[in-house]
């Protein structure tokens, strides 16, 4: 007996709504619907499977997108995506990597829903126009619109520098070293002098409610951590398919901290502290384009 197509491409459904939502709580509930649906269909009558199952997990995450709209802004300080802890193996997918980074997920919020969607299928999935077209209920000729304009506005406002996973690590590398210590010339040294920090505390934990911009302030904050933060345990883990930080506190997951990497320093940096969103940093999800 065969497996079920479901079973087989439970990964990608998984990614794609991720993708979509920003969210890995909300992307699971979406793939139960598609499950839920996909029970009931008769499968005489499919003869491509997978695109069946993408358009319809792309339906439910595009419902469930329009009704999260109102509860993002309503949300307290600044709203951040839900890191995953991912294996090494997804940053040897350069394409994956990038569209799951936080940096690439918090571009495409800033897209409609339905954008969104074009954007993640055509882009990371290499979808045909006529299959996304059925997805999302336009024409093929609007898709490719759609897809011209999602595009334009992504490569406006994702980060242009390439670098390394190696030159990731050293950077987070040298970022832990300095943080642990409190070393004020080493954070500034490894820092953007334009860099910014965004903290998520979904008013649930304390964070800052505003973005903090530029070297000397970000640094001049960081460099406290020892002393506020007695005890503490920092390692390197991978979130989202790029190199990131974990802090322990008193024997549990505190917070989590992503970055963005150019010319070998810190030019942005995620920190997460909604106890909420850190569910998935303690078991490895795993994200697939097949």
């Amino acid at each position: 007996m065969s497996e079920d197509p479901f079973v087989i491409h439970r990964g990608l459904l998984f990614t794609v709504a991720y993708e979509m939502l920003g969210s890995a709580a909300d992307a699971e509930d979406t793939v139960q619907e598609t499950w839920l649906r996909w029970a009931d269909v008769d499968r005489a009558g499919v003869r491509d499977a997978r695109a069946y199952l993408v358009r319809i997990v792309t339906r439910q995450a595009l419902n469930r997108l329009r009704s999260l709209a109102r509860r993002r802004e309503d949300y307290v300080g600044e709203w951040l995506p839900e890191p995953l802890l991912t294996s090494p193996d997804v940053a040897e997918d350069v394409e994956l990597a990038e569209s799951v980074s936080i940096a690439m997920l918090t571009v495409l919020e800033t897209l409609s829903p339905t954008e969104r969607a074009v954007f993640v299928l055509r882009e990371v999935f290499d979808a045909p126009f006529g299959e996304i077209a059925g997805a999302v209920g336009k024409s093929a000729g609007a898709v490719r619109q759609i897809a011209h304009r999602a595009r334009e506005h992504v490569a406006a406002r994702r980060p242009r520098m390439e670098v390394s996973k190696a030159d990731q690590r050293a950077a987070v590398e040298k970022f832990r070293a300095a943080l642990e210590t409190g070393d004020l010339q080493g954070l500034f040294d490894i820092l953007s002098p334009e860099v910014v920090m965004v903290a998520d505390g979904g008013g649930v934990v304390q964070a800052f409610l505003e973005p903090i911009s530029g070297a000397k302030r970000v640094a001049r904050l960081l460099a406290g951590f020892p002393e506020r933060v007695v005890g503490a345990h920092v390692e390197v883990v991978w979130i989202n398919g790029a190199p990131a930080l974990r802090i322990d506190l008193g024997g549990r997951l505190d917070s989590a901290i992503g970055f963005v990497i150019e010319d070998g320093r810190i030019a942005r940096i995620y920190a997460f502290r909604n106890p909420h969103k850190l569910a998935r940093i303690e078991e490895t999800i795993p994200l697939s384009r097949a």
